[in-house]
């Protein structure tokens, strides 16, 4: 059955307050749209830091706290999933996880992605590393997550396409328009759906997309920096994505096993010697 995703293009405050605003207003739009899922950018809730958080002293985590809390109530209310880009406490002296929290439609956390391929300046200065891959199902559908830098780690990608993601939820808090380009060659080489979730204000270099297991974009909100949701389709019996699914799919993953080379392999001069024509 074919599963509807929100790619909200949320707009990022200092205000934590106002950021939650931003996000239940979007939840509802992608409701109203028919999502079953709606995804949000990198730091959508607490703010990225640099740009929004100054220094961790300075951030007000019950209001945060708070401001989730809404979030949840809401996603029971609307009967909606959400995955939401927030910074995660831990206990002092450590610094945060720069994280995805997952929030079923039954208003419940039911698992959290921490970032674990930090930027340089946020492992020197501002973060603590996550240490895992994390995959959850909706309606039979698995997703994995990847936040920001970690789209130029193709592993990343690889690891989850191997426990069975079918769709990688890619939120960041950027405007190069090369992320794009590397997120469509993720989704294309691994045969996934990819939902890119960006700040509405980085909407003009980076616009919000979806892509489909093909690697070509699906959905996209205008090249504007304004907030919005893109609607896209989880659809395995989509005819567009026959190949990709049922041929491209199935034959890396036997290829990437190698059975099939082993069990050819020559013993030959010839192939042994590299200098001879």
């Amino acid at each position: 059955m074919p599963l509807r995703i929100a790619t909200a293009q949320s707009l990022i405050t200092a205000d934590v307050a106002a950021n939650g605003q931003h996000i239940r207003a979007l939840m509802a739009d992608a409701k109203s749209a028919g999502a079953q899922l709606v995804h949000f950018p990198e730091g959508a809730l607490s703010g990225y830091v640099k740009a929004q958080v100054a220094a961790w002293a300075k951030v007000d985590w019950p209001a945060i706290a708070d401001e989730l809390a809404k979030i949840q109530a809401m996603t029971l209310d609307l009967d909606i999933w959400v995955v939401l880009g927030c910074n995660h406490q831990l206990t002092p002296p450590n610094r945060p996880h720069n994280s995805l929290y997952v929030i079923s439609s039954a208003g419940e956390i039911v698992t959290r992605y921490d970032k674990r391929f930090c930027s340089h300046t946020e492992i020197t200065d501002w973060y603590s590393p996550g240490a895992e891959v994390v995959v959850f199902d909706i309606d039979g559908v698995r997703f994995g997550f990847a936040l920001c830098i970690e789209v130029q780690f193709p592993e990343l990608f690889a690891e989850n396409a191997l426990l069975g993601v079918e769709c990688m939820l890619f939120s960041a808090y950027a405007a190069d328009p090369m992320f794009a380009v590397l997120a469509q060659a993720h989704a294309a080489t691994n045969n996934v759906w990819l939902s890119l979730s960006t700040p509405a204000q980085c909407g003009a270099a980076l616009p919000s997309r979806f892509i489909g297991p093909d690697g070509y974009v699906a959905a996209s909100a205008p090249e504007l920096a304004a907030p919005t949701v893109v609607m896209g389709t989880i659809d395995r019996d989509d005819p567009r994505y026959d190949i990709a699914l049922n041929k491209a799919r199935p034959w890396r993953k036997l290829a990437r096993d190698g059975e099939i080379y082993r069990s050819r392999a020559v013993e030959d001069p010839r192939s042994a010697s590299r200098t001879v024509l």
